[in-house]
């Protein structure tokens, strides 16, 4: 769980390119906030980290490689893992960066990002799986953009967990999406490959139906089978509430692009009596799953929920690892350095989630000595000789991040984690120079 322990097994090629990579990756993870001369630890080391990253041997799928590698070992622990897709922009509006395109904006200067990133089905963050970036072309004359369809990095994401779904078979994968990703081509990829990978996907497209009916008004024409209930937790403007949800579901033929069909589970979920001036939480999925009973369907929904989690991942990405904010003067590089931010911002939620989850867990598996003796002296409570837990270690790191951890607070969240970790990081530094002074001794 230690973030070198992620690149230990990487390999660039040459052993001294692999230790700078592990040791830049602790500094970074250490303070993923701080821009890369603040986190390390010398301007010599600063300078051999812009070195490490302008290197032609390093790219940001070799960086990846051993994270890849450990994902799969911790995917195959789980009978199913979700497999989350989505795109991010990342906006690097007036910096100098070269091989920038446009965003959604034409005037904006960027790079889209689409990962595939991993939890399991009570959401345990396995990994980032898979990843893609890319820089939209210009406009032409013509008013239409060259370059490779954007839509394909979610089929060659779902091909790239199905050669994992054939090498797991003992671990179900199943390919999560939003609207974006409502593709026939993706649905047909998956069939022609044999399913070794499920597809779970919010449908964007209301299409005919071979008789001739739209898909979802055939599917509203449904007698509820039944109703579930959740917490809807907060975000975006919204406060967390209740969510009761009528659920609809049939197992009907789409039309193929060959005059042939496809077989696809469609389950539309309403919610009944939302709060007035509130929008009615309603998904329509899809799914090469069959599912015919509630219990089926409220999987179905779990899973699909579980797709928040790509966002959180997102949110720690840019705001705690303010990724936006590198300086790197071409876009390989800021793709290598992308690579690292990925686990780092993986690694923050993972401890988040575990903290959760496994709280009894012995703090010294994630941390080292030094860290987690920091975590009590810097709130000023005694360094216990019996080794702590994981969630105590968790909380009192968070307290140094905001977290008040009052009675009715729960737990934390990942921002005051990501910040609390900064405060260790300084901390630690600072104690083992002093150590070292105090071993060799000083001129003064």
């Amino acid at each position: 769980m230690r973030l070198a322990d992620e690149f230990k097994a990487i390999e660039l090629g040459d052993p001294r390119l692999n230790r700078r990579a592990v040791l830049l990756a602790e500094r970074l993870g250490q303070k993923p906030s701080a821009s890369i001369p603040n986190a390390c630890q010398s301007w010599a080391e600063t300078a051999a980290a812009y070195r490490f990253l302008r290197n032609q041997e390093v790219s940001w799928d070799k960086v990846l490689a051993p994270h890849w590698q450990a994902s799969q070992v911790r995917m195959a622990q789980h009978k199913v893992v979700l497999c989350i897709q989505d795109t991010t922009e990342l906006d690097y509006n007036g910096q100098a960066i070269a091989g920038l395109g446009p965003l959604s904006f034409e005037a904006q200067r960027g790079l889209y990002l689409h990962p595939t990133y991993v939890v399991s089905a009570e959401r345990e963050p396995l990994g980032v799986f898979n990843a893609w970036t890319w820089a939209r072309q210009f406009k032409g004359e013509d008013g239409k953009r060259s370059g490779l369809c954007e839509s394909s990095r979610w089929i060659e994401s779902y091909e790239r967990i199905a050669e994992s779904g054939q090498q797991l078979p003992d671990t179900r994968h199943v390919c999560i999406g939003d609207r974006e990703s409502d593709m026939l081509e993706l649905m047909l990829k998956a069939r022609d490959l044999g399913y070794p990978a499920d597809y779970l996907v919010r449908s964007q497209h209301n299409r005919v139906l071979p008789g001739g009916a739209k898909l979802w008004d055939q599917v509203m024409a449904q007698t509820p089978i039944g109703r579930i209930r959740f917490m809807l937790p907060a975000g975006r403007g919204r406060k967390s509430r209740m969510v009761e949800q009528d659920i609809r579901l049939q197992r009907l033929s789409l039309k193929d692009k060959s005059q042939g069909h496809i077989e696809v589970t469609c389950l539309i979920a309403s919610e009944v009596s939302a709060p007035e001036g509130t929008k009615p939480v309603q998904w329509r999925l899809l799914s090469n799953r069959e599912a015919s009973t509630l219990e089926q369907a409220s999987e179905l929904i779990d899973w699909y929920r579980a797709r928040w989690e790509i966002e959180l991942f997102f949110l720690i990405l840019k705001e705690g690892c303010r990724v936006e904010r590198l300086q790197l003067s071409d876009k390989d590089r800021l793709e290598s350095a992308l690579a690292i931010y990925m686990v780092i911002a993986w690694r923050i939620n993972r401890l988040m989630r575990l903290g959760r989850t496994v709280p009894e867990l012995d703090a010294a598996l994630v941390f080292e000595p030094d860290e987690w003796r920091a975590a009590f002296i810097l709130n000023k409570k005694p360094v216990p000789k019996k080794m702590p837990t994981l969630n105590e270690v968790i909380r009192l790191i968070a307290q140094r991040g905001g977290f008040l951890a009052r009675k009715g607070d729960g737990e934390p969240g990942a921002k005051t984690l990501w910040l609390g970790l900064q405060e260790i990081a300084i901390f630690v530094e600072g104690a083992r120079y002093a150590r070292e002074f105090s071993e060799v001794g000083t001129c003064v």
